[in-house]
């Protein structure tokens, strides 16, 4: 899975608790055409869907080197944008941000196993608490000149508040990062790099 492209559209809606977003995303289904996705309009998607906004979320490259069974946490609809076929595959509750804000948390219901092998680098947030947060997405969308190769590179390049850290390194055993019963922990760094608590 390392290296993969996708992207996601991401709905979102003001319920009875707050806003909810809605994810829509090409995994497993197609590699996120340039060509396609550059014909997507948040705007006009939010009105066809009857959405208060719609995100557009990269195109992004998976950093995890396996993906588990997924569990059904949101029954599978299938939507085309614009000839991009794309499957809800989660619902994260916003309360009441719109949208992400950097190196804050939040709780994404999205049923899945993540692995990432022994011997394979990974790169992390730290926060002040010392709590790593492992990558495991980078996204083009903001910036498209990052590459795996120059993401060591990267806390050079990240405005991260008072006690945060960025680090690279090599992991000496397999790391699991199973959220099939419970809700995943994310944060983003202002790049919309993704990156998940692994317990």
């Amino acid at each position: 899975m390392r290296g993969v492209r996708y992207g996601e559209v991401l709905a979102i809606y003001l319920r009875d608790t707050g806003l909810q977003a809605e994810v829509y995303g090409t995994q497993m289904l197609n590699d996120c055409p340039q060509d396609l996705w550059e014909t997507l309009d948040a705007p006009t998607i939010a009105a066809e869907m009857g959405a208060v906004m719609v995100k557009l979320n990269g195109p992004r490259h998976w950093m995890l080197d396996g993906l588990g069974t997924k569990v059904a946490v949101v029954d599978p609809v299938f939507r085309d944008f614009n000839g991009l076929t794309m499957r809800r595959i989660a619902t994260v509750d916003l309360g009441t941000e719109a949208l992400q804000q950097s190196y804050a948390e939040r709780h994404v219901n999205r049923g899945a196993v993540f692995f990432f092998d022994a011997g394979s680098v990974v790169h992390e947030l730290v926060n002040p608490d010392g709590r790593a947060y492992v990558m495991q997405a980078y996204c083009i969308g903001v910036d498209p000149t990052l590459t795996q190769d120059n993401l060591s590179d990267l806390g050079s390049r990240l405005s991260m508040p008072e006690g945060w850290s960025f680090r690279t390194r090599k992991l000496d055993a397999e790391l699991i990062v199973d959220t099939t019963a419970t809700v995943a922990t994310v944060v983003q760094d202002e790049l919309e790099n993704s990156y998940t608590l692994p317990y």
